[in-house]
């Protein structure tokens, strides 16, 4: 379904060997696999016919590269504040591993040492959508899972943390936008692989 607003397309980046394993993969820039690449190429073909206002990508070159081989690579342009959660001292450790040595830890609610807590990265995802919102059409975006489920917890209004309860795949597709007029942010679709 449609939206007579302007709609925010977020797409995560394709697979890589950190995403695979389960490592948490912030500011470490990890290639796509031979997989990731080849769903890459296809998000264009799960894309609607829209011409965009505008592509954003993270710096990642997980991001760029999806966002490249899915067509869109001429338009891009960079956003640091795209980037994924830096996970300081948890970079590259899996939930399990940290887990073992913290029990009870959550990355949204607990953050990570050296690194960002939700509360940051919600600050990142708020200056992106005061630009968003400043666009009158369409925009694309690619990035990564935490980033954007933060992302959309606060496109709708809820604290940061609230992207704990949302969940993105490789290569998913989800769709913001507003229900009456604009003063009504939604999620319109998630997660659509």
């Amino acid at each position: 379904m449609s939206s007579a607003y302007p709609e925010v397309y977020l797409v995560r980046h394709g697979q890589t060997e950190w995403s695979l394993s389960g490592r948490h993969t912030g500011r470490t820039d990890i290639p796509l696999t031979a997989a990731g690449e080849e769903a890459a190429r296809k998000v264009v073909g799960r894309l609607p016919a829209i011409d965009f206002a505008a592509v954003w990508s993270s710096p990642s070159q997980r991001a760029q590269n999806t966002c490249a081989l899915a067509g869109f690579g001429d338009r891009r342009i960079v956003k640091d504040d795209l980037a994924e959660w830096d996970y300081g001292a948890y970079e590259g450790i899996t939930t399990k591993a940290i887990l073992a040595e913290r029990p009870g830890w959550q990355v949204f609610r607990d953050g990570c040492p050296n690194g960002e807590t939700a509360a940051d990265v919600g600050a990142r995802a708020d200056r992106i959508i005061s630009e968003l919102r400043a666009i009158n059409g369409p925009v694309l975006i690619f990035s990564s899972a935490h980033f954007l489920r933060v992302f959309a917890a606060r496109w709708v209004g809820l604290p940061p943390e609230g992207g704990a309860h949302l969940v993105l795949d490789t290569t998913s597709i989800s769709v913001l936008g507003y229900e009456h007029d604009l003063t009504e942010p939604v999620i319109r679709r998630w997660n659509e692989i």
